[in-house]
Parts: structure tokens; C-alpha cells; sequence
């Protein structure tokens, strides 16, 4: 085909192909709906805070980031938007954002330009909230918290308010001692069941007759379970000062921005307390200064967690105000080298970074243990950390890094495993001079993106060098999403922003046909070895080699597959990605070719990735090229 026509069709191939690379969930770290949503706080069921999406947006272009706009909302939305794609409204369909302002405001807006599509305030009070909003799985209803302590279900497109099924769901009955702080989490268990989860703590002050709890719904039945984390052995909703309460134990709230995360490794529920009373080690049930695990359905055993991990230091935290639950575990993808094969990490006020073995939290074998920490070492900025950490697998090595960002700076730390399988976190750079520090970050196509007290920043993951920054108003819990080739954040001065690259027209370039990957050369020598079957994914560096530029974003190229073992296919995109369709398809001992449009707009740029079907064995293959667009 190429020279004479590839002109005609490559334009299209490559948005077929960019749009296959975008076809695909977010990998590892739960389920996000239709790919391109961003249907939560920090997208995912474990709030990662990491897209695998994203192509729209990358390192060859994130300095031209400029403002699309920059509206004003009836009140400061707190918290972080959620987005969701193609939403039949009654104006049309609509990519819409939806946000939860300190007043108890439910907004849909226009993501092309900001403007209001619906809104709620179901109540004005009592008092306050920072919560952020969540999708349903299917697509077809937003869940809000407002400031009575119910949670309300409306429907995407026009914002009717659903009132059977349980709806309005109550998460309090002690509105004002009891704020909804953080981020509403959905998460389909293992079992095929959806739940919706509202974490309750104390307003500013620790004042009043308040307990830390969990609210467990089961959006298909509405039935709720209750989980204290004060008196954990009552699984009901307290009443304020009268019967039933836990009026001997107040405090231990759950008020860590992403809530709760759901492993779904170990199907657990995992979520960090406030400081408040801990009696777990002598026979008691209440949980202050502790990570602990539930099951999915927000349930325990016999009145205690599934598991817990306390420091054997939580009477120096609790009476310190060292809140250990100021922000949630963040679950870790692990090296098959571990010896601990699932890990997370937990901070806290104290600026302490806790590394955690999730399948045994305190190393003792269930809960009411002190200690067991696989490692502790400060915050490498210095400074509690109120925020989420951002957790990203590097699609150049498979290594996994972890973002800490608080009011002192912000890092990067590398999960490293040593010769005998134990796993430790390596702090690899760190930023603290004025103005870098800020709110909880994300990483969208090899850029981590967060809203600092200076502004919106875009860093390097691996070094954090800034590659864009630009204005918008002070920040407090805020913090970004990158959806559809857009980031959105709002601030303190009740705006909401968005900010896109410039549009870069593509043209098409030949080279003289040239070959980029052969498998059959050595380990190293144009790709080696032969690719594997089973889903593997490989990654090739094409730019540079053969006349193709480092700022290619496509290369057109003939793919050859060369004596496969099996019947199979190949699937072609950008690093960092997987395409939802095939390139190649081929059947065992053939030599198979196919013309192909591959884009290059991964983390790093210039790479491209190939994943086979499942088929068992491997196959070689070929790639040359005879151009590339940019």
C-alpha cells in the first residue's frame, strides 16, 4: 500500500490506532468504567492516582498546556472532579464533570466549556464538606454526599434524584460532629457485588461526641453495613449524645482523602484512623491510629477487622495529634521477587512513610498486634502528609514509584527488592524549596501532574524535573484529573480549570524502507528474542533508528510474523499501552504480513508496545518502516 496511499488513509489509521490505545481499562489498578472516565477520586478502586489512558497529552507536548478556561462555580468545590464520557443530556450528548462543593452542591458541567448542565443542594447545613463525587459502574448514576450525612444518587444525564431502592442512603445521624471529609469510592468486589463507601470523621478540632466509621452500600440491594472503627463490636449508625453511642470512646476518624481502597488481590477493604483510643491488643474494640482490613462488604469478624496493623508507638501519636489515618494505604504492584508479594504504603502526620505486608498487616496473623512494619523511614521532604500518594509502574523498566506531596514538597520513592526478595522504598529525588509543595498528585502518560501552593506543575516521574507549570488560584485539599486530553483541577477561589495542548497538525514523512525490530537477532541486536505468548507485552525504542525522529508520533510499517508457534495475534501501540484489536493475525508456521499505522504518543515518546493474544509458545517477528507522522 504505502507511499501512494498511505497519505490517504494514515491520518485515519492513526486515530484508530491512537483510539485502540485508549480502548483499554487501567490495568492493574481496578476498574474505571469506559476507558477515558475518570469515575472517582484518584480514578481507580485503589485510587492509584496513575491513567494508563492518556495519549492526548504527553511529553512532546505538555509545554504548550494552556487554559481553556477558567469558570466560576457557586461555591469551592474541595476535592477533585470526576469526569465521564458521552453523556446523553437533554441539550445532547455531553462529556460531563461532576463536583461536590464545601457547601454540599452536586454540579454537572460541560467539560468542553465549563458551563453548568444541573446542580443539587439537597441541604444547607449543618456544617460543611470535602467530599468529591463517584460514578456508578454502570455508567448511568452519580453518587454526592450532602450535608445532612446522607449519600444521594442522581442520574447522570439530568440530574434526577433516585428515592427508592433505600436512596437517600444515611452515612450519619450526627451531621454536625460528624463531616463526610473524604472522597466517595465505588468498588465491584470479587464476587461480582458493587459497593459504595462513605468514611465519616470529626470537623477541625476533634471536637464533639464523633466516632470514625465506614458505610458499606450494596448498589444493587441498597442494604448498608456499618463499621466503627470506636466501638467496632456495634455496627449501627451512633446517635449524639444518647443511646446508642460510644459516648467512652470518641474521636478515631476515617478522613484520609481517597476514604477507603479495595485490593482486589486480596478482596479486602483497606482504610487508616485518626487518632483516638486503640485497646485492639488487650481485647477491645476500638481502632485509633491503625491501618485495618474488611471484608468488601464493609463487614469484620466478631466485631474486629479482618486484620490491623498499629504502630507500637500510637499512644505518642494519638497524644501528639500525629494523626496516622491523615492519608489512606496506598497499595504497591510488586516485583515477582518480593518475598511479600502484596505491599502498600501508609504515612501519616507523624512524616513517617510505613511499608506494609497486606496479606499479614502486622506480621503476627490478625488483628490486635503492635507493629510489624517491613519498613519505616521519614517523609523525604519532611512534614506530615494529609494528601493521597500517587502510585505508578514505570513503563520503561516495570519499576514501581510512589509520589509523596505535602506542604513541604514532594518525591519520588522507588520500590526496590534486594537479593534476598526483601522490598524496601529508595527515595530518588525530592523537591522542597518554596512553593513545590501542595495537594495530592497524579501521573497521566509519563507526567506527574499536581496543584502545588505555586500553581499547576508537570514533573518528570523518574527525576522530577519541571516540564510546565502554570497559574491558577491557592489550593487546600484540590486536586487534578487528566481525562479525554484535558486536565481539569479547581481551586480556593471557587474556579474550575481546564487546561489542553496546543493542536499539532499531523504530516506524513517517507524513509527509505528500513527494519526497526527483528526478533531473531541476539538478546539486544534489533529486539531479541522471540516474543512470548500468554498476553505478554514487549516495548521497543523506534525513534532514532532509521530516519524516524524523536518527536515521530506514528510510524506506518509493514509487520511481519515469522513461524509462530501457535494460532495467535499481535496487538500494536504506544508504550505504556495495549491495544483493544489486533494488528496481526496468523496461524501456526506461517510467515504472516500486514501494513500497519503503530502510534508513538506513549511514556517514553518514540516507543511503541506489542502484546500478544494467549496463545502458548512465541513467535518472531519483523517490523520495518517506510515513515512516520508528526
Amino acid at each position: 500500500m504505502f507511499e501512494s496511499t498511505v497519505r490517504a488513509v494514515g491520518i485515519a489509521a492513526l486515530a484508530a490506532s491512537l483510539a485502540s490505545a485508549t480502548a483499554l481499562q487501567a490495568g492493574d489498578t481496578g476498574n474505571t468504567g469506559v476507558v477515558g472516565d475518570w469515575p472517582q477520586f484518584n480514578l481507580d478502586v485503589r485510587h492509584s492516582g496513575a491513567s494508563a489512558q492518556e495519549t492526548t497529552i504527553h511529553t512532546g507536548n505538555v509545554t504548550t498546556l494552556h487554559s481553556l478556561y477558567g469558570v466560576a462555580l457557586p461555591a469551592v468545590a474541595d476535592g477533585a472532579p470526576a469526569f465521564l464520557s458521552g453523556v446523553v443530556t437533554p441539550s445532547g450528548v455531553r462529556d460531563l464533570l461532576f463536583l461536590t462543593t464545601k457547601d454540599g452542591r452536586i454540579l454537572a458541567r460541560d467539560a468542553a466549556t465549563g458551563a453548568d448542565v444541573w446542580n443539587h443542594q439537597a441541604a444547607t447545613g449543618p456544617r460543611y464538606t470535602t467530599s468529591s463525587p463517584a460514578i456508578d459502574p454502570s455508567r448511568l448514576y452519580v453518587y454526592a454526599y450532602s450535608l445532612d450525612g446522607k449519600v444521594r444518587k442522581y442520574q447522570v444525564g439530568d440530574g434526577s434524584e433516585i428515592t427508592t431502592g433505600g436512596w437517600p442512603q444515611t452515612t450519619t445521624l450526627k451531621p454536625d460532629v460528624e463531616k463526610g471529609s473524604s472522597a466517595l469510592s465505588v468498588a465491584t468486589a470479587n464476587s461480582g457485588a458493587s459497593y459504595l463507601y462513605v468514611t465519616n470523621g470529626g470537623y477541625p478540632g476533634d471536637a464533639g461526641d464523633y466516632q470514625g466509621h465506614v458505610t458499606a452500600i450494596d448498589l444493587a440491594t441498597g442494604v448498608q453495613h456499618v463499621f466503627n472503627a470506636a466501638c467496632s463490636d456495634q455496627t449501627i449508625h451512633f446517635m449524639e449524645n444518647t443511646s446508642p453511642d460510644c459516648l467512652n470512646h470518641v474521636q478515631t476518624a476515617i478522613w484520609a482523602r481517597s476514604g477507603v481502597v479495595y485490593d482486589a488481590d486480596d478482596d479486602r477493604l483497606l482504610m487508616a484512623t485518626g487518632n483516638g483510643d486503640f485497646d485492639g491488643n488487650t481485647g477491645g474494640h476500638d481502632w485509633g491510629d491503625s491501618v485495618f482490613a474488611l471484608h468488601p462488604d464493609g463487614t469484620g469478624t466478631g466485631g474486629n477487622p479482618i486484620d490491623t496493623y498499629t504502630p507500637t508507638e500510637f499512644q505518642t501519636l494519638q497524644n501528639t495529634d500525629a494523626d496516622l489515618g491523615s492519608t489512606a494505604p496506598a497499595i504497591l504492584p510488586t516485583p515477582a521477587s518480593s518475598r511479600f508479594p502484596h505491599l502498600g504504603v501508609q504515612s501519616g502526620k507523624d512524616a513517617k512513610l510505613r511499608l506494609l505486608n497486606l496479606d499479614d498487616l502486622s506480621g503476627s496473623g490478625g488483628p490486635g498486634h503492635l507493629g510489624g512494619e517491613l519498613q519505616k523511614i521519614n517523609v523525604p521532604q519532611g512534614g506530615g502528609v494529609l494528601t493521597a500518594l500517587a502510585v505508578w509502574v514505570d513503563p520503561v523498566d516495570g519499576s514501581t514509584w510512589v509520589f509523596v506531596a505535602n506542604g513541604s514538597g514532594i518525591s519520588g520513592l522507588q520500590l526496590s527488592v534486594d537479593g534476598a526478595g526483601t522490598p524496601s522504598l529508595v527515595s530518588r529525588w525530592t523537591l522542597n524549596a518554596s512553593g513545590t509543595g501542595g495537594s495530592s498528585p497524579v501521573v497521566a502518560n509519563g507526567i506527574l501532574f499536581y496543584a502545588s501552593f505555586g500553581g499547576m506543575k508537570g514533573l518528570a516521574p523518574r527525576s522530577g524535573s519541571q516540564l510546565w507549570s502554570a497559574a491558577i488560584g491557592g489550593v487546600h485539599w484540590e486536586s487534578p484529573i487528566v481525562a479525554a486530553g484535558r486536565l481539569y483541577v479547581t481551586d480556593e477561589a471557587g474556579k474550575l480549570w481546564a487546561f489542553v495542548p496546543n493542536p499539532a497538525p499531523l504530516q506524513f514523512f517517507t524513509v527509505p524502507p528500513c527494519r526497526v525490530i527483528d526478533t531473531r537477532g541476539s538478546a539486544g541486536t534489533f529486539g531479541g528474542p522471540a516474543l512470548a505468548g500468554s498476553g505478554a507485552k514487549r516495548s521497543f525504542p523506534v525513534a532514532g533508528q532509521c530516519g524516524l525522529p524523536a518527536d515521530a508520533l506514528a510510524v506506518a510499517a509493514n509487520v511481519t510474523v515469522i513461524a509462530p508457534t501457535h494460532d495467535g495475534d499481535l496487538r500494536f501501540g504506544p508504550n505504556g499501552f495495549a491495544a483493544a484489536t489486533s494488528t496481526a493475525n496468523f496461524q501456526a508456521g506461517q510467515v504472516r504480513g500486514n501494513n500497519a499505522v503503530i502510534a508513538l504518543t506513549g511514556d517514553p515518546l518514540g516507543s511503541l508496545a506489542v502484546q500478544t493474544d494467549v496463545f502458548p509458545g512465541s513467535t518472531d517477528l519483523a517490523l520495518d518502516v517506510v515513515g512516520y507522522f508528526k
